[in-house]
């Protein structure tokens, strides 16, 4: 199982994040390892290599087929279920390779930096390109994010990656954060939503 993942995907975000930057004319991949994965509501550990732990609220998406070199018009048969994820981020960390020119991987394929929730079947959704999600903390609606303003649509990204690499059943494509990132401190509640439906749950530690 790998988790495949999509930086820069809303406009807005990358606003907040690289103002001034062109738009990306295709889709901006990285990957991270399975020992990243964090399910079933564990709670996440704050790293000590990092004072800067940023949320980023993504829709993720299970990929249920074998596929490479897969037509965009056919990418939606090889998914079969969508959640709620965090990409953690070792902002502080990012910030200083990006500064150096060297890769940042560092900074988002750490233990756990991948939080997933409970998945629901994409029979439960008209239109993958139309499902609202958001995150609360403690409470509070922190970022809110919609498919619709994706720039690079489930479909187009699983055929841009499927050219590259094989795409197998049980990866996780995780698509992207909208606009609303920010850090996370010991003792906050952890909340996401699909559609209102609470579907991710957990503490941060």
């Amino acid at each position: 199982m790998k988790i495949i993942a999509v930086g820069m995907n809303y406009a807005a975000h990358n606003q907040e994040l690289h103002a001034g930057m062109a738009l990306p004319k295709e889709p901006v991949i990285f990957l991270k390892p399975d020992s990243a994965l964090l399910k079933d509501g564990k709670p996440f550990f704050i790293p000590d290599f990092s004072n800067e732990i940023h949320y980023e609220t993504e829709l993720v998406v299970r990929i249920s087929r074998l596929g490479k070199n897969i037509s965009e018009r056919f990418a939606h048969r090889y998914y079969d279920a969508v959640t709620v994820g965090i990409d953690f981020t070792a902002r502080d960390l990012q910030r200083r390779f990006r500064e150096a020119g060297n890769p940042w991987e560092l900074s988002k394929g750490f233990d756990n930096s991948a939080v997933i929730g409970t998945f629901v079947p994409m029979e439960y959704f008209k239109d993958i390109q139309n499902i609202r999600f958001h995150l609360d903390i403690d409470g509070n609606t922190v970022q809110r994010g919609c498919t619709c303003d994706m720039l690079f649509t489930v479909d187009r990204i699983i055929a841009y990656v499927s050219r590259f690499m094989t795409l197998k059943m049980g990866d996780l494509l995780y698509t992207g954060t909208p606009v609303g990132v920010g850090p996370v401190s010991i003792g906050q509640h952890l909340q996401g939503y699909l559609e209102g439906e609470r579907v991710l749950d957990f503490y941060v530690r």
